[in-house]
């Protein structure tokens, strides 16, 4: 199976299904079909967007996301698939139950992943990492030491080359463009999470009530430098206060539709959440002992011009 990103946002349209296609109607009459099977999310992004019960349906049932806009762009609902996995219901019930310490060393785990790809972004686009790789090996568990705070202070000033710069939802710069990709991330990992028949509300650090994908949010963690890595590149030679228009949301798309070397192979990023995901639901049904996350090299063809 293909899986596809597809962002509906330069004009109104009228979305439905046909012979299991998604049929897609723009206003001027232009018409295209893509098959929902190749669907990993549909972005919507037009205020004037029609969609049918069987678009919604559909996605659900091929294992599909959608993620809503707001009026700036940046995403602000997503749907899921209930049932994705044929044992999820015993699945869910092992994850509620999971003990602190399987919790705890977990979340070290992802802390390590997500510290060391850091570092290897900085070593790649500035060739020093100011610390970060030495700093993963010390994370604790349940990064009791909050080292995955203290790299970040270090890792955002270093990545935009700016001692002034500071993650924030609200920043009408870089932050818009880091919110856009990780909102897509989080809904890619969502959706890899009910295919391995975890739920992804249930976090392990994560456990805002006002935030329905704790989970997703928890392993998202080790994948955010695949983002940071298209908002450092297009800031390079684009003003990053400028509003998010098809061409900057087309190149923050971008890597999740390229293809990284693990083990020697050429992987989608589909391909490695799916098997992260797993390996989570392998960990907490006691089948293994360790999550194993893939340390991802560049992209294959990162050198593309924005």
């Amino acid at each position: 199976m293909t899986d596809r990103i597809l962002e509906v946002a330069e004009s109104a349209a009228r979305l439905h299904v046909r012979h299991a296609q998604l049929v897609v109607e723009r206003d001027n009459g232009e018409e295209f079909t893509i098959p929902l099977e190749e669907l990993a999310a549909l972005v919507i992004a037009h205020p004037r967007v029609q969609m049918t019960q069987t678009v919604i349906s559909g996605l659900a049932n091929s294992g599909g996301t959608v993620v809503i806009c707001d009026d700036k762009h940046l995403p602000t609902a997503m749907l899921l698939p209930l049932q994705a996995h044929s044992t999820q219901t015993e699945r869910f019930a092992r994850q509620a139950q999971i003990s602190e310490p399987l919790r705890k060393r977990l979340w070290q785990q992802i802390v390590r992943s997500k510290v060391r790809a850091q570092s290897r972004l900085l070593l790649e686009i500035h060739g020093q990492d100011g610390g970060l790789g030495p700093m993963s090996a010390r994370v604790r568990s349940g990064d009791t030491n909050n080292l995955e705070a203290q790299a970040a202070r270090i890792y955002w000033p270093l990545l935009f080359n700016d001692p002034k710069f500071r993650r924030g939802r609200e920043g009408p710069d870089q932050n818009q463009h880091l919110n856009y990709g990780y909102a897509v991330l989080r809904a890619l990992v969502a959706r890899a999470l009910c295919a391995a028949g975890l739920h992804p509300s249930l976090g392990l650090q994560h456990h805002n009530r006002y935030n329905p994908f704790c989970l997703a949010a928890d392993l998202m963690e080790p994948f955010r430098p695949i983002v940071d890595r298209s908002v450092s590149l297009w800031v390079r030679d684009n003003d990053p206060t400028q509003p998010l228009d098809r061409n900057a949301k087309a190149w923050l798309l971008r890597p999740f539709t390229q293809r990284f070397v693990v083990e020697n192979e050429a992987r989608t990023i589909f391909d490695v959440l799916a098997r992260t995901a797993s390996e989570m639901a392998g960990v907490i049904m006691g089948k293994t002992k360790a999550l194993e996350i893939p340390d991802l090299p560049p992209p294959l063809d990162m050198n593309a011009a924005p």
